[in-house]
This record gives C-alpha cells, structure tokens and sequence, in this order.
C-alpha cells in the first residue's frame, strides 16, 4: 500500500500549523485532509475512513479527548499520533489510554515526526493485512464446511483404529444417524454384514495415490428407528474412494499414519437403473413377462437338462386369434390393455417352473419343462388355455372374447435345439389358424412342407429377379375379320434352376401376398416394352403390347410414373400399350384406380378388363373409367356354353361392348366351333390355341413377317396357306 493510498487526517485549530503540516506531508508523498477544529474533523471521520489522524488536544469546544472518545464510541480505529502543545505527563498519559499511537510535542523534531507517522501507518498497514487474512480464512473455512456439509456424498475421517473423527451431516439424510453419535464409534457400526469382509481393506484405507481404493461398492445399514428409504430394503448402496493420512504427504510409512480419508457415494438411483436396464433387456414392458432373449436362455437351459436328465420338455406357440381387429378398431391403448389381461390370465394355466413369454405383438410362448407324459400333460394345458379365454375381457367399459391358435413342440422328437422347436411350434400353430383356429395342435414333419415350399418361393424370386430366371413369351391377339396379328399379350415365365418351370399360378399368387409382385411387374413393363422397341426398330407392323397389372401392383403410388417412364425411355408411343386389370382391382379403392387409369390414357395407354363377366360385372364402373377392352373369360367359352346362342353369356359382353364402343378380345380359342361361333356375334378380336400357344419374341417378329392367320375352315386355310399353330 503506497503513501497515497494511505488516508490522514491533520486536525488543528491553528490554520497555520494545518497548512505547515500538510505542506511537510505533500513533499515526502502523502496526501492530507485537514479539518479546523474537533467538530470538523468529527464530521469528516463519519463521511471517510482514515487510517491516521494527527490530531491536537486543546482545541474551543470540542477538543481532541472529545474527538477520541467520538472514535471508540463509533468503533473507528484509525491511529492517533497526538501532536499538542500540552507539556503534562497527565495528558500524554490519558491521550495513551485512550488509545492514541503517540504523543508529540510541540514544536517537534520534523524527522521524529515523520518517523512516527511511517511506523503508525507501517502498523496499520499490517493490522489491515492480518484482518483482511483472518476474514479470508474465515471465508475459507466457511466455505470447505459448507461444502463439506452439503455435499451428496458422505465424507469421513478415520482415526488409525478406524473410529470416527470427523463426519459430515449427509450421514444424516442418508442413513438417519445423528452424525453426533458417530464420532468416537467405529465404521463397522455402519457396513452391512454381507460386506464387512470386503469393507476392513478399504473403508480404513493406509494406502496413497493410485494404491488408494477408488469406486468400491458397498452397503451401509439404515439407522433402525429411521424412516425406511425403500420400499424393499434397509441397506443404502454406494461406492467409495479412501486414502490415508500422513504426517508428510509424501510418505506412507507406519509410524505417520494418522487415519483415513474417505468419500461414500450413494448409487442408490444408479442401481435402479441398472435393475431396470436390466429388467427391460429381458422381460416385455407392456406385460411384464419375460421376452425373446430371456425365454431363449431358459429354454437353452432347459434343454440342457432334459438332455442331461432324459426328460421331455414342450414348446407352445400361441397366437390370439382376431387380436387384429381389436386393436384397429378400438385402438391401441384398449389393445394393450387386453394384452395385459390376457397375459395374467395366461400366468394362471402355469405350473411351477413353466416359462410364459411375449414373443411379439399377439405372439406368447409358453416353455413346458419336465413332461413325464408324452402329450397328456401338454394337452391338459393347452385346453386350460382355450377355456380360460372364453370368458370375456371387460377393458374399458368394452365387452371382448379373443380365442387363441396354439401350436405345439416336443423335445426332443420335433427338435433338440431351440430354435428348430420355436420354428416347429410356429408352424403348428399357423397350421392350426389354417383350419379355423380357436385350436391346439402338435407339431408333425408332413406340416413343413408348404411353409418351406413358401420359404422357397420367397428366396427364389429375389434370385429370379436378380440372376434374370424370368422371361416373356408372347400370345398373338388376332382381328377376326383382317386375321393379322394386331397385339400380343406378355405372360411372364419362370425357369428355376433346380426346379424347372414353375407355373405363375403357384408363384404369382405368393408374390402378390408378399408385395414381390410390384419388382415384378414393373420388370415385366420394362422388358416387353423393350422388346416391342426391337420389333419396331427391326422395322416389323406396329402392334399393340398387353400387360396384365395385378391388384397389388395397381395399389403402388408410383405405378403411373413407372409405366410413363418406361414408355418413355423406350420411344414408345402410349397407344401401343395396354394395360390389362380385374374388375377385383377396380372395386378395391374406386377412386385411386379412378385417378390412376386417367392419367395413364392421358398419355395415350388403353386400359383392358381381364376375365370380364367373372367378377363384379358393374357398369358403373364402365362408365367412370377409361375402359377400352373388355376380355371374355376362356370358361364362358366352353362349347356347352352356347348350344342356344340367343342366351349365352358372351353374347350378352359382346352386345353391351358394342354399345359402349368397347373393343372386345375373348381368350381360350381352341376350337374351330368357338371361332365361328365369335364370328356370328362379330366379335372384334381373339387369342387362343387355335392361333398358337404363347411364342418367344423371335417366332413373334417371324409371324409378324407373314401374311395374316387364316384359322383352319376358312377359304385361306382351304386355298393352302400354311396352318401355323405351334
């Protein structure tokens, strides 16, 4: 702290001895106040803090004593260096005792004054200093108690023989012991028996540094008259960090020990996590019960010992029949709920060490170990179930019944190893949904064989898409009256590479229940109208492509787009394309098909009906939709059909087509008795076996060369054009 820094005060009432002063003062640095008189200088000391007042004693109404006795009352203590005229012992020493540094007479020696002022300053200066430590120290330790206290960890101090010296007040919220009646006990007072063992290595801990215990988990006890923590324990977790204390930091030897340092934890929500991480790793939320990975572990382990035991054990698959419509009606929450009532119902049919789990969805499995009989025991719970859900569900303030399909496995007949039992036990219960559900039935090998044959199927048409397996042949659609080839219809083939052709009414069926038929079908687009692109390029007649276009398939978003693109990437004209449809896929969703059929005609494509006469057969839907062909049905084509020719079928399609100005193609021609007979009703077009069966593109673009089809019986087949049916 500098002169200036430093704050004095000269009080005299002499104006010459208050500027002499000031003046001596201001030469050797320090900066003065002066103050005429004690009522002055009493009003400057309330206004400011000084850390030294020269002050004369024998000053008119209020003297130096009166500003002394000013200071004490108002506890200011700056020092007083009285500089008087007075001579008297008796005054020096009452200004003394009243608490005044020193006392110079005048005149005085200008140096011992100066001295004087330098040590009362000194002496201040150190006095501010010490204060100002002592209040940091305070501080200081104020703050290391409060956070001591306060923290939400329990922090103690052992001595060597592993009593209490010192401990903080979280011991009191945590376990409910006064902290009080700790100190002087011993830790073991506080460690759970289980783990004492484990707490005499670390809860008195002599080691330093990176030796020291860190992160050790523990149980401490609960004070017994405290409040319980827990529902389901008295016991608080934690984890704790030690280390000893020495005489010299740097040293761990014996005979410095002073105790142990410690830091305890509580994890208490850091175990509830893991229990419930836990938990949800292996059991269903909504229900509770174990799930696929738990059910795996005890049926590993039930294997184990039935294979070691030589016993029987059953898998049940069980899946609740209508849950679906349940849930889309009613909602999810009412859903849940069922499955939750559902699931304790269930846990009543359980013996001791059965298994319930929820496998997913609707989906519970039940583990049935230790079957002594080899289907008596499993059947008598397999009925309990289908009674037990009978009776209704009330969720809600809803009335429901749900029934249950159960398949059932046996080890080690239907497998010894889990998953061939889940997968057995799966398939028997989808065997079981096959034939009315609301059943029960064990597993059998003959019941494999149209799941792996749909297996299969699955994983070869990915193949057959992606190793080209598929291939087009073509059936020529023929004008009845020109006999040239005006269109052809693309049928989509499949040739396996170890099963050989397989037919599309096993394959297609599957692809359209799957979603597959969509990749399908716009591979079938891709590739008949490039290969119509050929037959134009190769400069052949233009002629018409039909592609049929399943439900599904008509169902996708991007279907319009897909066939725009197409004919466009190939140069297609749009008229040369039609597509053919059910009436099945009109009636599905009306105004999509609606909307879709629009703007495919828009750019130019016609749209075809497929087995017309089969299905709905409105003329409703005539009317909204672009329709431009209606294709008779091969079965109304049978010659039993039309002995009486005024009241057949085709003959009502042909009439109606007529007079919406539809085109007309019947299908299935194989008989010269059919063709004449399409003839008398001037039915515009055919295709059929009697023109050929379907043809690869090569035997097309040649037919597409010759003269016009003459079928056999008309004067070109009788003039000797060759018959080309293949």
């Amino acid at each position: 702290m500098s002169n200036n820094e430093q704050n004095i005060l000269i009080v005299d009432d002499d104006p010459i001895v208050l500027k002499s002063l000031r003046d001596l003062l201001a030469v050797r640095g320090y900066t003065t106040d002066t103050a005429i008189g004690g009522k002055e200088a009493i009003c400057q000391l309330d206004q400011k803090e000084y850390d030294l007042v020269l002050l004369d004693l024998h000053m008119p109404y209020v003297n130096g004593h009166d500003v002394m006795i000013h200071l004490r009352k108002h506890k200011q203590a700056p020092a007083v260096i009285i500089v008087s005229g007075e001579t008297s012992f008796e005054a020096a020493r009452s200004a003394c005792s009243q608490g005044a540094y020193d006392f110079l007479r005048k005149p005085y020696a200008t140096e011992e004054l100066i001295i004087t002022i330098n040590n009362a300053l000194k002496e201040k200066r150190l006095e501010k200093q010490n204060k100002q430590m002592q209040m940091q120290l305070k501080e200081s330790e104020r703050l290391h108690r409060y956070l001591v206290n306060t923290s939400p960890d329990i922090i103690y101090i052992l001595d060597p023989k592993g009593n209490f010296t010192f401990i903080n007040e979280r011991i009191e919220s945590l376990l409910g012991f006064d902290k009080e009646e700790l100190i002087g006990k011993h830790y073991s007072l506080l460690v759970h028996q289980a783990d004492m063992e484990q707490a005499k290595y670390v809860f008195n801990e002599r080691r330093v540094g990176a030796r020291a215990s860190s992160n050790i988990e523990l149980r401490l006890k609960c004070k017994d008259d405290g409040a319980p923590r827990y529902f389901d324990t008295r016991s608080l977790p934690i984890e704790l960090s030690s280390m000893g204390i020495y005489n010299d930091a740097k040293s761990s030897k014996q005979d410095t020990y002073l105790g142990t340092y410690g830091v305890a934890r509580d994890i208490t929500e850091r175990k509830i996590a893991e229990e419930t991480i836990n938990f949800q790793a292996y059991h269903d939320l909504l229900t509770h019960l174990p799930n696929r990975s738990l059910l795996r572990d005890r049926l590993g382990l039930a294997i184990s010992h039935a294979k070691r035991e030589k016993e029987m054990l059953a898998v049940m698959f069980l899946d609740l029949d209508r849950f679906k419509n349940i849930n889309d009606s009613l909602g999810h929450m009412i859903g849940d709920e069922l499955l939750q009532q559902v699931s304790t119902r269930l846990k009543g049919c359980l013996r001791e060490g059965d298994t319930l789990a929820r496998f997913g969805g609707d989906e519970f499995t039940l583990l049935l170990p230790k079957i002594s009989d080899r289907r008596e025991d499993v059947s008598k719970i397999a009925e309990k179930i289908i009674t037990l859900l009978k009776e209704p569900f009330m969720v809600d303030g809803h009335e429901l019944y749900v029934s249950a399909s159960i398949g059932i496995s046996m080890y080690p007949q239907d497998g010894t190893n889990m998953d061939t039992l889940i997968k057995n036990a799966d398939v028997a219960m989808y065997h079981v949904k096959g034939q009315g559900k609301n059943d029960y039935k064990f597993f059998s090998i003959d019941m494999n064989t149209p799941y792996t044959r749909s297996l299969s199927l699955d994983t070869g048409i990915h193949k057959a898409l992606a190793n080209d397996e598929f291939s087009l042949l073509y059936q020529p659609q023929v004008d009845l009256k020109t006999g040239e080839i005006i269109g052809v219809e693309a049928l989509l083939r499949w040739e396996h590479p170890e099963h050989g052709t397989i037919s599309p009414s096993e394959f297609i069926p599957f692809a359209e229940e799957t979603g597959l038929i969509v990749d399908i079908g716009n591979w079938v687009i891709k590739t008949a109208l490039n290969e119509l692109k050929n037959w134009t390029d190769a400069g052949l007649p233009q002629i018409r492509m039909s592609v049929n276009i399943s439900t599904r398939h008509l169902a996708e978003k991007n279907i319009v787009k897909t066939i725009n693109s197409a004919l466009k990437e190939t140069g297609i004209p749009g008229n040369c394309l039609e597509i053919e449809i059910t009436e099945n896929a009109i009636m599905d969703d009306m105004d999509s098909v609606v909307q879709k059929l629009k703007k495919l005609a828009c750019n130019g494509v016609t749209i075809a009906i497929d087995d017309f006469g089969t299905g709905y057969s409105s003329l409703t839907y005539l009317h909204k939709l672009p329709i431009h062909t209606l294709k008779i049905d091969r079965a109304f084509l049978q010659d039993s059909n039309f002995t009486n020719t005024d009241h057949t079928i085709v003959n009502t399609i042909v009439a109606m087509a007529k007079g919406l100005h539809l085109n007309v193609i019947a299908e299935g021609v194989e008989t010269q008795k059919q063709l004449d007979y399409l003839r008398e009703l001037d039915c515009n077009q055919a295709q059929g076996f009697l023109f050929g069966k379907p043809f690869t593109s090569d035997i097309i673009s040649q037919l597409l060369i010759q003269e016009p089809f003459a079928a056999p019986g008309s004067k070109k087949s009788k003039s000797g054009q060759q018959d080309r049916r293949h």
